[in-house]
């Protein structure tokens, strides 16, 4: 035994050496995209990032910041972190399987034989290292996320049960609990997905100490979803929701400064923490009811009963709890032993929960990021809940064709909860601290006809519609409304079609045979056949749902996420399972533990996040724990093979075989898998993040929109000192008032944005909507449209009911001061001749020469050439029927920019429909659009673009052969070749001949088709280098587009008829790559090449067309 624990720790420090050694390999040298940016921003400066938070995992990144060289190694040294936490699941894993393996193997002392321990150390070797090289882990071990850390935690609290196991009779062994505990504690300070391994450690603990019975097993069950529940909805916002209560009573009541409540509340719940602790250990109060009371007054403080805010059932649970205790024998004779286990318990679950305390903490310091701003109890409760989020319906609510209620004053109608607590804003230093309700939650109110039991398909946006059809197989019902008219409504068939096909088959599964079967490509998928499925290598079981693989075009066989296993780690698995059945109750027992954190870490997810169709990215990465359970199973797979052979060779030698046939798996896993998880240097998001920076001068502000176009600007900021000079505003967060106000305090290097609204006019649910009056023609300027906004009589005289935000007209003016934009800079005083001009352009519209067909083809034009001439600038609302707080905040920032001294930018990812339709007077200087007081025709400032594209911007290292670059940083790096193309197209209609085709090459050298692969974006480069004279550069271009192109022909020519409808998109894009280029070529070519490419067009043409 002794010589087997030795094994078994040196062979877990080597799996857990080979593991680090792997994701050390293949961090990404900086920031990623997507919430990365953010966590290493928050880590490193301790600030507040999205709800619901991440403390504790801010803390830990924090200490790997320290060990940073300098600003630019901050962002690897998180990465480490990542990759560290991630080696350590993988040694906690492999001392999961090697207990797991034991208890099936070993019956006896003797059992310690040299065979068995081989094979024993061989499934925890295998199944770690399976784990170790899957899709979904590895993807999330090499980069900045939570997902990680969460993963170290279900890990360390599942071997810490299977440790309890070991020593569940000997004294003391409940510390063990008190650890599991304590660790599911900080874990809320990570990520929730952690306390899923509730009921796993339930049922360790019911069969190591009861006889087994399925009986038994559901209880367990029972019992362990009641514990989940206790945690995620009686103590982590019951904690808040005392604290609140407390916090009003002592200021609003009491009269005392904000804060004391929350001191007051601290100090109680500690002392009947402390003091339960204390008197249920010692042996004075052995017969005393004083145990009992802090017991249930720790409870109460706790906020457990409560659920949340539901008073009346907090105080009924109490009185039950009371009445067990003091009124029935049972409840009396309750042992002080265990009452001082659950107290410490849940102290050390508090303990680990505090970890909270640093964001309010921090978000009282007031630090630029500090998202939603957590500085209260009532703010941190909201923060906790994630109520900027909204709520969907899981188990019972509204559908996609759900009508509303409606009140009898035609408003729909509205249920309300609690009330919404915010601090009262001092007329004078001497008024008293105070909070006031300033609404109160609602929540609309559907029609009871529309409502169904497990509602999955309830988004309301239009593609969303349309995508719940397709998955379902819609068949529909009508249903009868309030006012009569009868609407179309999924069936609960639908309903459950869309679950089954979608949520489960497509949003889970897929993902599930990505790890342990084999991925198509690393392009996101939305149903059809070339982007994102499985796929196992095996072509006749790929081509009947993938088509033919065998004339599959480049860019998709060469995809470096085209990973194929052959099935080899799921019939692994698969017989991992079947060793387990084959071990009576032990086997049972372990197959129900695995089963369990399966189900839980998995198809329970699929259930609770109820997804819509269009994510904006893969989900594979919230299954993760799921997939760690099957690799459990692959590790016994080992001894499958173990038992299969043993009896005829040597034990020795089978376990042996057994282990290094089975090493096969995580071999074939990380050969396949290297390739398009090796991030090494790659500094995309570093660079074009710095690149949106660089185009904005000193106090300007950039408007972004997603994830992408903001977190990567944040980190340059925060972190690496980058553009601190000016501001970043999100739209999407621009809709909350207290992102506003952050927008109206100096942060480093930048000044305050200007506006007029004070934080009255807009927070705590004032001016969310402001709807248009479209009755009202009359132009009026921006100034006289917030008078009439922000006037509360304006509603009233105009007919809407009180409360409604009206802005009174659609057309606004801002009127321009010549001498300040002159000024400002942005144009000479002598800047102002008017000038127009013929030119050709490329357009996509229909083609009169087509057959009015819509296509790219090239349009003579008159255009308005002038130059700067400064005039008002008029917004046109007519149509749009309201505008959102984002909106607002934009015409305040434009009013109140008189003296043009703040600079105002939109990304060039944001959509049009946030430019206010202010199109017109946007002009390209890099990354994104400047508002200018003049008509650019959506033009481009070419002299500072050039500058910007040429001289300041980095480009992410994209110019290295062989550096992986996946869907999404090729998104991104294709929204910087067109902005290339932007500006070569606009040197050229100016005569700058020479520049334009710098900018081509430029473009060529520093984001190349052999890591970025051509695109339509492409063939406009080979036609300006084709108009340029640079007929060579363009050549090279048209034939590798054409080679691409006719890739496509030749593999849609294999499909079948709804193969090709599934792969059209795909199809469709090539097949208009072959007509640019078909265009271009007889400018460029030789006249055989020429029609060789317009002859193939026509081809593919015809076959397209059938």
């Amino acid at each position: 035994m002794k010589q087997y624990k030795l094994l078994n720790n040196v062979v877990g420090g080597v799996v857990f050496l080979i593991s680090l050694v792997t994701y050390l390999l293949t961090i990404e040298p900086t920031a990623s995209f997507w919430d990365c940016g953010e966590f290493i921003s928050t880590a490193y400066k301790l600030e507040i990032g999205h709800p619901p938070g991440a403390p504790f995992f801010m803390l830990m990144a924090r200490f790997f910041t320290l060990f940073a060289s300098d600003v630019h190694e901050v962002a690897k040294m998180v990465n480490i972190f990542s990759a560290f936490m991630s080696a350590l699941t993988i040694l906690f894993l492999f001392w999961t399987i090697t207990h797991l393996a034991r208890r099936l193997v070993i019956k006896a002392e003797s059992d310690f034989t040299l065979g068995n321990t081989i094979a024993i150390l061989g499934a925890g070797t295998v199944g770690a290292l399976a784990y170790t090289f899957s899709d979904t882990f590895w993807f999330s071990a090499v980069e900045a996320e939570v997902y990680a850390s969460s993963s170290m935690f279900t890990a360390i609290v599942f071997w810490a049960m299977l440790k309890w196991e070991d020593v569940a009779d000997r004294p003391f062994a409940n510390r063990w609990l008190i650890l599991i505990a304590y660790l599911m504690g900080l874990s809320v300070g990570v990520h929730l997905l952690n306390l899923l391994s509730i009921p796993v450690l339930v049922l360790v603990y019911y069969f190591r100490k009861f006889k087994f019975s399925w009986k038994g097993v559901g209880i367990s069950f029972a019992v362990s979803v009641v514990l989940l529940a206790v945690i995620l909805y009686g103590i982590i916002p019951g904690f808040v929701t005392v604290a609140g209560w407390f916090e009003l009573l002592f200021v609003n009541v009491f009269g005392f400064s904000f804060n004391t409540g929350v001191i007051i509340y601290s100090i109680a719940l500690i002392s009947c923490l402390v003091g339960g602790i204390y008197t249920s250990y010692s042996e004075k109060f052995e017969d005393s009811k004083l145990p009992t009371i802090l017991f249930i007054a720790s409870v109460a403080l706790l906020g457990i009963p409560f659920f949340g805010s539901h008073i009346v059932l907090g105080i009924v649970i109490l009185v039950a709890m009371a009445g067990y205790f003091f009124f029935t024998e049972k409840g009396r004779n309750t042992q002080m032993s265990l009452l001082n286990t659950v107290l410490t318990c849940l102290t050390v679950i508090l303990l680990g929960y505090s970890s909270y305390a640093t964001l309010v903490i921090r978000s009282n310091a007031n630090p630029p990021m500090d998202q939603n701003s957590p500085d209260d109890v009532f703010t941190l409760k909201s923060y906790l809940n994630r109520e900027q989020y909204g709520d969907t319906p899981l188990l019972y609510g509204e559908s996609f064709a759900s009508e509303f209620k409606y009140d009898r004053s035609g408003s729909v109608a509205k249920e309300y909860g609690e009330d919404l607590w915010a601090k009262k804003i001092k007329n004078n230093e001497n008024e008293p601290d105070e909070y006031y309700a300033y609404d109160k939650k609602t929540k609309y109110i559907y029609q009871s006809q529309f409502l169904m039991f497990f509602p999955r398909m309830y988004s309301r946006q239009g593609s969303h519609i349309s995508a719940y059809k397709s998955w379902s197989n819609f068949t529909g019902q009508k249903i009868k409304a309030d006012d009569g008219k009868r609407v179309e409504a999924p069936t609960f068939g639908d309903n459950m079609t869309y679950f089954l096909r979608y949520q489960v088959g497509f949003m889970y599964w897929r993902y599930f045979m990505w790890n342990f079967v084999g991925r198509q490509n690393d392009i996101q998928g939305h149903g059809e056949i070339t982007h994102g499925n499985w796929l196992s290598g095996i072509d006749f079981i790929d081509e009947l749902r993938l088509g033919d693989q065998s004339s599959l075009p480049d860019d998709l066989k060469n995809n470096k996420g085209r990973n194929c296993y052959y099935f080899l780690p799921l019939i692994l698995g698969l017989l991992g399972i079947l060793y387990q059945f084959n071990k009576q109750r032990k086997g049972t027992e372990s197959f129900l533990l695995v089963s369990v954190l399966f189900f839980m870490t998995g198809l329970a997810i699929v259930v609770y996040l109820n997804q819509y169709p269009f994510q904006p990215r893969e989900r594979d990465y919230a299954y993760a724990g799921s997939f760690y359970a099957f690799c459990i199973w692959i590790g016994l797979g080992v001894l499958w093979i173990f038992d299969l052979i043993k009896n005829y060779i040597d034990k020795r030698i089978a376990a042996t075989v057994a282990t290094l046939l089975s090493l096969s798996v995580p071999t074939i896993m990380a050969v396949e898998n290297w390739d398009d998880h090796d991030r090494s240097g790659r500094y995309t998001c570093r660079d074009y993040g710095a690149n949106y920076l660089k185009t904005i001068p000193a106090n300007g502000i950039i408007f972004t929109n997603g994830d992408n176009d903001t977190f990567p600007l944040w980190y340059n900021q925060e972190v690496e000192g980058v553009g601190t000079d000016c501001r970043v505003a999100n739209l999407s967060y621009l809709q909350m008032g207290w992102y506003i106000d952050q927008m109206q305090n100096d942060a480093y290097d930048s000044k305050a944005i200007p506006m007029s609204m004070k934080s009255k006019d807009y927070s705590n649910g004032k001016l969310d909507v402001a709807y248009i009056d479209k009755r009202i023609d009359k132009e009026m300027t921006i100034d006289e449209g917030f008078k009439y906004l922000l006037d509360k009589r304006t509603a009233k005289q105009l007919g809407y009911r009180e409360g409604i935000d009206v802005l009174p007209t659609t057309k606004l003016v801002q009127h321009v001061d010549k001498d300040a934009v002159v000024a400002a800079g942005l144009v000479s005083a002598s800047d102002t001749a008017r000038v127009l001009k013929d030119t050709v352009i490329m357009v996509n519209e229909p083609n009169p020469n087509n057959g009015g067909k819509v296509e790219p083809h090239m349009k003579r034009v008159i255009m308005d050439m002038t130059n700067k001439r400064i005039e008002d600038i008029k917004i046109d609302l007519s149509k749009k029927s309201y505008l959102g707080k984002q909106d607002l905040f934009i015409l305040d920032i434009i009013r109140s920019n008189k003296d043009w001294k703040t600079p105002i930018y939109f990304a060039v990812t944001v959509g049009r429909d946030s430019y206010l339709g202010l199109d017109q007077y946007l002009e390209l200087e890099g990354m994104a659009y400047r508002l200018v007081p003049y008509k650019t025709q959506g033009g481009v400032n070419t002299e500072v673009m050039y500058d910007n594209m040429m001289n300041k911007f980095e480009w992410g290292n994209v110019s290295q052969p062989g550096i992986y670059m996946d869907e999404n940083n090729c998104r991104m790096a294709r929204t910087f070749r067109h902005m290339f193309v932007r500006l070569a197209s606009e040197l050229a209609e100016e005569g700058k001949k020479d520049k334009a085709i710098e900018v081509l090459d430029k473009c060529m050298k520093e984001i190349p088709t052999y890591n970025v692969p051509a695109d339509l974006t492409s063939c406009n480069i080979a036609h300006l280098y084709a108009g340029l004279g640079e007929k060579e550069k363009a050549e090279a271009i048209i034939d590798e587009i054409f080679d691409i192109c006719k890739q496509y022909r030749v593999w849609n020519k294999s499909l079948t008829k709804e193969q090709r409808k599934s792969a059209s998109e795909d199809i469709n894009e090539r097949f208009d790559m072959m007509r640019y280029v078909a265009a271009t070529a007889a400018k460029a070519c030789s006249k055989e090449k020429a029609d060789e490419i317009r002859k193939e067009a026509e081809d593919f043409y015809q076959e397209v067309e059938q």
